[in-house]
């Protein structure tokens, strides 16, 4: 028995070391000769020289060696002991597969590198055939028209991009320059007809400008095309495969916006797959240039107003603000003086950015002893602009007292130029304690120039962790660059593992920040002046690029009828449900909502209240927006596309109610109606429910029998209020009846009013009198005229009196 399973362990070796042999050799690799980089590999070879490979090829030769040996040690030891076969069969697999897996690992890298090798150099060969292929072009100088042209393009786009400067000279530049056949020139001429800037709209003209220019393969006409082939206007089609064939060769051509509308496409799958990779590398690039263009400053700021917002919760003006401020700044306020010097200082949603009264305002706040007036003297010194000349020297002196009074935008400016020599030597250690300072105290600033020293190792050893905790810190702030610094890392792993998702949503929010998003406020400016068609275009072309506020503006205006581009209601719901579902996918709640209504509603769509009730529920437990949970509170109320639960109905309306004071109205309303609803529902099921079972001839005359019985209840009123009515005009009457001859002008009211308020008891008491007397003689006719008589007799002897003397009153005991 033992000396068969010897044999058969025999055998079951030789296979697993036949097996072994055969997995060596497919892993060796091509044995072809490729050429390889010369880091100890000879090139054009397929295996590594003599001098590399003996000592390692020697080294797993002895591992071998020493495993064999250690085999047959182990199987002379554990031969003499019973029942080791199981410990022998383990010992020889991992004396076999120690050193195979090394041999596997190196083989395998080895192949793969080949692979790549040889993918490289045919592509090498590929563009090389390419570049054979096209013709030579020598270059040719310019000649004076088109420097002419040249200069007057940069002169009209220097223009342009600055915020005080007067847009229609740079538009008469912009005509010579187009002049002279200048391309670019000509292409911003026609966007310029497309968004109706300086001119009036002409879409004909501008399609036909881009057909002409892209042929010539300028990127801002593909950018154009794509544009029209989008939104459908120029006498386009509305077609996304042509729009995104223009976007794709306008960002192969450099072109921002194209490069921010691939990337936003491929992040949300809008007519491509969703590729994170892909929309990393076009948000990437656009991060790039914004970040290599941010000051000290930060920028102008950007504000984003939603329309649906604003309406729904109007607010302050700023002018009204603004007003209120420089009347306390004009009396010596100092935190006023603060305050508009930063507004103008960044800029705000009705006031432009003006460093010159910013100037102003923070020397009066200086001359009055304040730290910050002081700090951001130091900042405009520091970088200049067109109103005031750069100056070291006296940017230095600013910060420095700012500095001495604890102030941390001065410390960390004083950081900034002892980091980078502006001014003043070289010197990280100080740079480094000053930005310290101010991230103590929580200045953005100095938490971003914190962050970068321990990202890039100046002046102090290199530690991501820090840098990711202050970079994250700057974020709350909203710094720029800390976004992009946060999003390198990201797409990088470096400090972290790398998260392509993340990465792309820090370059996202860089890239919406570069000077192009100012034609947000330029589409809002157009907004409050009332051109509502020039504001939706400019809306709708941020749209297009990604801007989730845009999307929402271009749909709101779009649900309110205002626009009159395209003059087609259907059409118009169509566009208005598109950017609602783009702002949704972005997380705009009230977006969510919106898009909820156009599903109920069938706006645009066909009507599904199922796809309606999950965008009220998503908006309701991520963004807990009052709104979505009244209307799922009246789906589940109803029944429609869930199933009926009116306890739950009741949960919402009361979570609107909390969540939101201005729903407490309506929710009340909602309430009543559901308890109104509760009590028929409880009649029904009691013997009374034969009244919701009558006759179809008296439900479908329903309205009949209401008038009826509206009529009855008119007339009822009417009778029981005769009485009263009579009796008032009685006495209004005899109020109304003066006796001839007196002149009741020499009496005084006050005189007169008490005998007169008086004389109807006197009149009533006579008259009750006389007629019982003469009841007693004479019938029922005669006494009533007696009545009359002495009734008006009465009246007018009560006249006389109060007229003549006050001893003629009558004696009450008489």
């Amino acid at each position: 028995m033992m000396r068969q399973s010897n044999f058969l362990l025999s055998i079951l070796l030789f296979l697993v070391i036949s097996r072994g042999q055969l997995l060596r050799a497919e892993l060796q690799g091509p044995t072809n000769t490729i050429d390889r980089p010369t880091n100890g590999v000879e090139a054009n070879t397929g295996t590594v020289p003599p001098s590399a490979t003996e000592p390692q090829g020697k080294a797993d030769a002895d591992e071998i060696k020493t495993a064999d040996q250690d085999t047959t040690a182990s199987a002379a030891t554990d031969s003499t002991t019973p029942g080791s076969n199981d410990r022998k069969a383990a010992k020889l697999k991992d004396a076999e597969f120690a050193p195979r897996t090394k041999i596997m690992s190196s083989a395998l890298f080895e192949r793969l590198w080949n692979d790549s090798v040889k993918k490289q150099q045919l592509l090498k060969a590929q563009i090389e055939a390419i570049e054979a292929r096209k013709p030579s072009v020598e270059p040719t100088d310019l000649t004076p028209e088109q420097i002419e042209a040249q200069s007057l393009y940069d002169n009209a786009m220097e223009m342009l991009a600055k915020p005080r400067t007067d847009k229609r000279v740079a538009f008469t530049l912009l005509q010579k320059a187009a002049a002279f056949n200048h391309l670019k020139a000509r292409a911003e001429l026609a966007w310029a007809a497309l968004l109706g800037h300086w001119t009036s709209f002409d879409f004909q003209h501008a399609a036909e400008e881009f057909e002409t220019l892209a042929n010539q393969g300028v990127p801002e006409a593909h950018m154009g095309l794509g544009f029209l082939y989008s939104i459908g206007v120029g006498g386009k089609n509305v077609s996304q495969p042509l729009a995104l064939i223009h976007y794709t060769l306008a960002s192969l051509g450099d072109h921002t916006l194209a490069q921010m509308a691939i990337g936003y496409r491929y992040l949300y799958g809008i007519n491509v797959p969703v590729s994170c990779e892909k929309a990393l590398v076009q948000y990437k690039r656009v991060a790039k240039k914004v970040a290599s263009k941010v000051t000290f400053a930060n920028g102008p700021i950007v504000h984003r107003v939603r329309l649906l917002d604003e309406q729904e919760n109007p607010g302050s003006q700023e002018t009204e603000i603004v007003d209120y401020y420089q009347l306390l700044a004009d009396k010596g306020d100092v935190q006023s003086q603060v305050g508009l010097g930063q507004l103008y200082y960044q800029g705000g949603k009705a006031t432009e950015q003006d460093h010159q009264k910013a100037l102003e305002y923070f020397t009066l706040a200086a001359n009055a002893g304040n730290a910050i007036g002081f700090a951001f003297l130091g900042k405009l010194y520091l970088e200049g602009s067109e109103q005031i000349k750069a100056d070291n020297d006296t940017a230095f002196k600013y910060f420095s007292k700012a500095s001495e009074m604890g102030d941390p935008v001065g410390q960390s400016g004083l950081g900034l130029m002892y980091l980078k020599g502006l001014g003043v030597p070289k010197d990280s250690i100080k740079a480094l304690s000053y930005f310290t300072q101010a991230a103590d105290q929580g200045w953005v600033d100095g938490q971003l120039q914190l962050g970068t020293m321990y990202f890039t190792g100046n002046g102090v050893k290199t530690d991501y962790k820090l840098a990711l905790k202050y970079f994250n810190l700057a974020t709350q702030s909203g710094h720029v660059l800390a976004y992009y610094n946060l999003g390198i890392m990201h797409a990088y792993g470096m400090g972290m593992l790398r998260s392509c998702p993340a990465a792309v949503e820090f370059f996202k929010n860089v890239a919406e920040r570069g000077r192009w998003s100012s034609r947000l406020m330029h589409a809002y400016s157009d907004y409050k002046h009332n051109r509502i068609d020039e504001a939706y275009m400019q809306y709708s072309l941020m749209a297009e690029v990604g801007y989730e506020v845009a999307q929402s503006n271009a749909a709101f205006l779009l649900d309110r009828e205002e626009v009159h581009v395209f003059n087609d209601r259907h059409e118009d719901l169509i566009r208005a449900f598109y950017y609602w579902k783009r702002a949704a996918g972005q997380g705009y709640s009230a977006a969510q909502v919106k898009l909820g209504d156009y599903y109920y509603y069938g706006w645009g769509t066909k009507t599904d209240f199922e796809t309606a009730a999950a965008l009220y529920r998503k908006a309701s437990e991520q963004q807990y927006n009052a709104q979505a949970m009244f209307n799922l509170g009246y789906m589940h109320e109803q029944g429609l596309g869930m199933k009926k639960d009116w306890h739950l109905a009741k949960r919402l309306y009361d979570l609107a109610a909390e969540t939101n004071s201005d729903a407490k109205v309506p929710v009340a309303i909602a309430l009543f109606k559901l308890q109104m609803l509760t009590k028929i529902e409880a009649v029904k099921e009691s013997p009374y429910r034969f009244i919701f079972y009558m006759d179809e001839n008296i439900a479908a005359n329903w309205d009949l029998y209401m008038i009826t019985i509206l009529t009855l209840l008119l007339g009822i009123i009417m009778y029981t209020r005769r009485p009263f009515q009579q009796q008032e005009q009685a006495q209004a009457q005899a109020q109304q009846q003066p006796e001839p001859g007196n002149n009741l002008a020499a009496v005084p009211n006050n005189a007169a009013q008490p005998t007169a308020e008086s004389a109807p008891s006197t009149t009533n008491t006579a008259a009750t009198s006389a007629a019982a007397d003469s009841a007693a003689a004479t019938s029922t006719a005669t006494a009533a005229a007696s009545t009359m008589s002495e009734a008006s007799s009465g009246t007018a002897t009560a006249g006389n009196s109060s007229t003549a003397s006050s001893s003629n009153t009558l004696d009450p005991t008489d």
